[in-house]
């Protein structure tokens, strides 16, 4: 052993994890033979160093002779970027989605927004002949974020059409999936495989299986490699629930495609269980809703009827300064109103035990992580007791 982390303990209590020197040094060694960093690049440090994907994404970029540079706090990312000339980002994908709808609300307040269209649609053309003019034309927008060349996000699910943005404004946009206790890297995006969507391939001598995938080829993702913990310290009940005959059971659902591509469809303990037997993956869902504009955070949860049946809902925090420039002065009941009427073209989209029935919606950030994300069922207990 040689370093104990703690899990995020978004569903339950956290876990001490304890990891080996060779469990990082293997995942460092397997991640540097899949990105090209170079010793010229800037990385803003911007996850903390007690998260593994902080602890071994800065070691990676350290291995590379990578400028480190520390982030004054989420208010001033997008300054530090500018100010330290960042060119590499490690993130997670709430605030890429927030940078994103920055980018093109500015587009859109410029008038530029058909404009930007038919210069992405010239540029990916010209793609096709290997010639590539992104970083020139869309230079305004690289400068605005410090020159940045490239953004590694991973510890949640991101809307496919935010990594499309960036890589069509000529910053490539990674995706990498782990937990803390597999160092963290299990999969990963690279050069050459890139799909839209998914979290990538295995790392190097990393296995990984669906185990006891439905009939949609959707079931637990497990993974067998030197990055998987030693265990969970003084904690052998634990450790026994998830290493089994060597594999490690992630909690998290998703399957394989026919090139072998790896998809996640949400986490084990977060499926929505109706009456009728259909599951419901929420952070399907959740993804549409925060394509919203105006939306910063939102979780999709079961409540519970009268028939012991569930009704889906959605806890949507709004951008205050989004939706006073956008639509003015609206009262809480006109502003409930008009996001409705958007969830309302979300559940067409549908199938009808899919439909969102209720929302909750304020402007008050959701109780989270240190990597920004929601912890669901404190989130939920508040929720039901102030009903």
């Amino acid at each position: 052993m040689n370093i104990i982390l703690f899990t995020s303990g978004t569903t339950s209590a956290s876990k001490a994890v304890m990891l080996s020197s060779k469990n990082i040094v293997s995942n460092v060694q397997a991640l540097n033979s899949i990105i090209k960093i170079y010793p010229t690049d800037r990385n803003l440090a911007f996850l903390p160093l007690h998260h593994t994907f902080g602890s071994t994404g800065l070691l990676f970029f350290i291995s590379n002779g990578v400028t480190n540079v520390f982030c004054d706090g989420l208010k001033y990312i997008q300054k530090n970027l500018q100010e330290y000339h960042v060119t590499v980002f490690v993130t997670v994908p709430l605030l890429l989605e927030a940078m994103n709808k920055k980018i093109l609300k500015e587009i859109e307040k410029q008038g530029k927004t058909k404009l930007i269209k038919i210069v992405t649609k010239v540029s990916q053309f010209l793609l096709k002949f290997n010639i590539d003019i992104r970083r020139k034309v869309f230079k305004s927008i690289i400068d605005n974020l410090g020159g940045l060349r490239m953004a590694v996000t991973g510890a949640a699910a991101i809307d496919k059409t935010v990594v499309e943005n960036f890589t069509n404004f000529g910053i490539k946009t990674v995706q990498g999936y782990g937990l803390t206790e597999t160092s963290p890297v299990i999969t990963a995006e690279n050069d050459e495989n890139i799909r839209y969507g998914s979290v990538g391939f295995p790392l190097k001598d990393v296995e990984i299986k669906i185990f006891e995938p439905n009939e949609q080829g959707i079931g637990e993702v497990i993974a067998k490699g030197p990055n998987v913990m030693l265990g969970y310290f003084e904690n052998e009940a634990a450790t026994k629930e998830v290493l089994i005959d060597g594999w490690f059971h992630t909690g998290d659902l998703g399957y394989i495609d026919s090139d072998g591509f790896l998809f996640i469809t949400g986490r084990k303990k977060n499926v929505i269980v109706m009456k009728n037997g259909k599951n419901i993956y929420p952070e399907e869902l959740e993804v549409l809703i925060a394509n919203l504009p105006y939306v910063a955070e939102n979780m999709v949860f079961g409540i519970p009827t009268k028939d012991d049946d569930l009704d889906l809902a959605a806890k949507i925090v709004y951008n205050k300064e989004y939706v006073e420039d956008t639509f003015g002065k609206l009262s809480n009941e006109e502003l409930k109103e008009k996001i409705w009427q958007d969830i309302k073209q979300i559940n067409k989209t549908m199938p009808p035990y899919k439909y969102i029935r209720n929302i909750i919606v304020t402007d008050e950030p959701m109780i989270k992580t240190t990597t920004q994300k929601i912890k669901r069922f404190e989130e939920i207990k508040k929720i039901l007791q102030e009903k």
